[in-house]
């Protein structure tokens, strides 16, 4: 519940992620190091691959930002409910997967589809709960979810109220061939495209190709914790060593840092999906669409920062009301100085 009294927290991000391969891993871990910087605030995480164990590590990342096995105090509020995608039969495990959450370290609650939150009514009510104008939607993965909750009644006057902006990890625009994410649900995608009511900007395949993440930084940067999942799940997606691309990464960078000038971006128009998964752009000034354009002056700054969030160890969070919880002492002194009742003097009978 918001009162009006108080101060704006940072952005809140609500994230759809699909947990198939390193860079969705990695994008988490971004988030939460923005989150650490108090740059930004993950207030959902949504698994749109029907896999509970895909669940389950992005329940695990939670965790481990919020002081499990990392030795962080104090973010306990930071391990969220996850929501999972349903359908049926579910996806099989991967390697990536069912390896990382084999480590006895890595806790988690997630066995049992009950055991995970509904996604749209999870995305729509992180929205609901956030200031006007200071959410941002990532879609790291198909638009499944997303397509279901522009149906809701009224759902389109929230996001207007809420959203700044959504960003998109998908497409190619230099190539023109679809993605795996759009390809996976392509009648979710043109619907997306279509009616969400806010401005959408696309990172594209072609941009996340041309900057790698070095397998060295996983051996390096992320070795000050003996049990890290991010690593672990990096490690277990193919034989290292390897440079994995950044899709989900770059476009969370851009996401909360937009005003950094990490990338360029197109002119204004609009995108439409074709029905072999293309997105087709149409250069318009009314237009609500936009994609980023790699900006090769900017290539090893944008590098360096995906390191250094990605890698960064967990900071405890800060607590909302720091003036009520200083002014709780200062009570507790004024109760302590107050003088205390004498007791009455015993009376004696005549």
């Amino acid at each position: 519940m918001q009162f009006p009294t108080m101060a704006k927290p940072p952005v809140g991000i609500v994230l759809d992620t699909d947990m198939s391969r390193p860079d969705d891993v990695l994008a988490l871990a971004l988030l939460y190091g923005l989150d650490g910087k108090n740059e930004a605030r993950v207030v959902a995480v949504s698994v749109s691959k029907p896999n509970l164990k895909a669940a389950a590590l992005a329940e695990v990342i939670g965790r481990f930002y919020a002081g499990a096995v990392s030795g962080a105090f104090g973010a306990v509020s930071r391990t969220l409910p996850v929501g999972l995608a349903l359908r049926t039969p579910m996806d099989e495990d991967t390697a990536m997967l069912a390896q990382t959450l084999a480590r006895p370290e890595y806790q988690h609650g997630i066995h049992q589809l009950n055991d995970t939150a509904e996604p749209v009514p999870l995305l729509r009510n992180a929205l609901t709960a956030q200031h006007d104008q200071n959410a941002i939607v990532l879609l790291n993965g198909p638009a499944t979810t997303l397509a279901k909750m522009l149906v809701l009644p009224g759902i389109k006057q929230l996001i207007q109220a809420k959203v700044r902006y959504l960003v998109v990890s998908g497409g190619n625009f230099q190539t023109g061939e679809p993605d795996s994410h759009i390809r996976a649900d392509i009648p979710a995608a043109q619907k997306l495209f279509q009616d969400w009511p806010t401005d959408i900007v696309v990172s594209g395949e072609e941009l996340g190709s041309q900057i790698l993440f070095p397998a060295s930084s996983i051996e390096k940067d992320f070795a000050w914790s003996q049990a890290h999942p991010v690593a672990d799940a990096y490690r277990a997606y193919r034989p290292m060593p390897y440079d994995a691309p950044t899709h989900n990464m770059v476009a969370a960078l851009y996401a909360v840092r937009p005003a950094q000038n990490y990338f360029k971006t197109s002119e204004r128009g609009w995108m439409v999906v074709d029905n072999q998964g293309r997105i087709k752009f149409t250069p318009s000034p009314e237009g609500k669409h936009r994609y980023l354009i790699l900006d090769p002056a900017q290539k090893e700054n944008v590098l360096r920062a995906l390191i250094e969030l990605a890698s960064a160890k967990p900071v405890p969070r800060q607590p909302r009301f720091p003036r009520q919880q200083q002014q709780q002492p200062q009570q507790q002194q004024q109760q302590q100085q107050r003088p205390q009742p004498q007791p009455l003097p015993d009376k004696k009978a005549n």
